[in-house]
C-alpha cells in the first residue's frame, strides 16, 4: 500500500479515533488494488479474508439462492464491507463485484480482529458501524414489507433527487434492471410502477428522471425518517 493511501483510511470514522500504534498495526498488511468493472471481489459463502474499503468507484453487493440472484445494495466511496464477517471470522453472506473501475483497500480480517480485541476506541467504532448497518437493514425490511412497489420506487426517487441536489431533473445512479432488484421488483413490475407514477409528475426516460411535482409525489409516497433517513 502506498503512503498516500493511508490518510484515506485514517479519515474514515471507523478508524479515526483509534490509537496510532493500533492503526499502524492494522494497515501494515493492507493491500490497495485497482479493479476493472464487473470484477468479483468476494464470493458468498467463502471465508472472509479481508475487510474491504471502497476508495473510489462503486461496488454492488449481491446474493444468490436456488438459481436466483438479487442486488442487495450499492456501495460508493468511503464505504466498508464485509465488517461483520471480518469481526466474527464468519463466511461472507453476500458476494461483491465492481460496477465500474474501482480502487479498493483491503485490510486482513485477522488483523482487524486482533486490533478489535485490544483497541477500545476501534471496538466502539466497530459497534457503532454495525449498529448503523443493522438499523439500515431494518429500514430496508420495513420498506419491503410495508410499502407497495410504487411506493418503494417513489421514495427511492425522492431520496435520490435530494442526493442529486434537489433539481427537477437528475440521473439515476444505476441501470433499471439493477434498480428493480434493489427495490425487490421484477423489471416488468418496475416498468409498470414507472408508468403508474406519471400522474404524480414523474417521467423517466432511460437514466434521466424528471419530477415536476415533488410535493404531489411526496403526498403519495409518505416518506418517513423511520424508513428513509439514513442518518437516524
Amino acid at each position: 500500500m502506498r503512503e498516500s493511501d493511508i490518510p484515506t483510511i485514517r479519515s474514515l470514522e471507523l478508524f479515526r479515533e483509534m490509537a496510532d500504534d493500533s492503526f499502524a498495526e492494522l494497515v501494515r498488511g493492507a493491500y490497495v488494488q485497482n479493479f476493472p468493472p464487473n470484477m468479483e471481489l468476494i464470493v458468498e459463502g467463502d471465508a472472509c479474508d479481508f475487510l474491504h474499503i471502497v476508495e473510489s468507484g462503486s461496488v454492488e453487493l449481491l446474493a444468490n439462492w436456488n438459481g436466483r440472484e438479487t442486488a442487495m445494495t450499492i456501495l460508493r466511496e468511503g464505504a466498508t464491507f464485509i465488517l461483520a464477517a471480518a469481526i466474527r471470522d464468519a463466511p461472507n453472506l453476500m458476494s461483491a463485484r465492481t460496477l465500474e473501475r474501482s480502487r479498493i483497500i483491503m485490510l486482513p480480517a485477522e488483523d482487524v480482529r486482533r486490533v478489535f480485541e485490544k483497541d477500545h476506541a476501534f471496538a466502539r467504532a466497530v459497534v457503532m458501524e454495525l449498529a448503523y448497518c443493522y438499523r439500515g437493514v431494518i429500514k430496508g425490511v420495513k420498506g419491503l414489507k410495508l410499502r407497495s412497489s410504487i411506493e418503494r420506487l417513489a421514495n427511492y426517487l425522492l431520496k435520490w433527487q435530494k442526493k442529486s441536489g434537489g433539481g427537477a431533473r437528475f440521473l439515476l445512479s444505476v441501470e433499471k434492471r439493477r434498480l428493480a432488484s434493489i427495490l425487490g421488483m421484477t423489471p416488468e413490475n418496475l416498468s409498470r410502477s414507472i408508468k403508474a407514477l406519471r400522474p404524480y409528475g414523474v417521467v423517466i426516460e432511460g437514466q434521466m428522471v424528471e419530477i415536476s411535482d415533488p410535493e404531489k409525489l411526496a403526498d403519495m409516497a409518505k416518506p418517513t425518517p423511520l424508513i428513509d433517513d439514513p442518518r437516524s
